[in-house]
């Protein structure tokens, strides 16, 4: 009797994270396409290209704070209430470490390309 229960549960959250889910379980590269298309990372992706094409280094740290933010919020923080590693352990979401490893990469690339001293321009 427990296991209905539990099983309507899990359903309920799968429904809530993911509510076209077709049953398959989600890997870690589809977990990572699903966070960089939410609008705030939509908008953080266009935000480090600007960075990049104004090369500011300024504006790489805060675009690295928006990432490290959003990050936080979207896999440490867990604004559901522990519901998340329920969705994980049913498979409808998948790890976030590739989306982790690559906002690390991006902020990193960041930094380290607004850091360099730029060359004087030629007349």
């Amino acid at each position: 009797m427990t296991s209905v229960p539990a099983i309507a549960a899990h359903a309920g959250i799968c429904a809530t994270f993911r509510p076209g889910w077709d049953g398959a379980a989600v890997s870690a590269w589809a977990e990572a396409a699903t966070l960089f298309a939410s609008p705030a990372a939509l908008v953080l992706l266009l935000a480090s290209a600007l960075v990049i094409r104004l090369r500011h280094a300024w504006g790489a740290a805060a675009v690295c704070l928006g990432w490290s933010a959003l990050l936080s919020v979207l896999t440490f923080l867990d604004p559901t209430g522990g519901r998340r590693a329920a969705a994980m352990a049913e498979g409808c979401v998948g790890s976030p470490v590739v989306f982790i490893l690559a906002v690390g990469a991006i902020c990193v690339a960041l930094v380290l390309y607004t850091g360099r001293p730029q060359k004087p321009r030629e007349r």
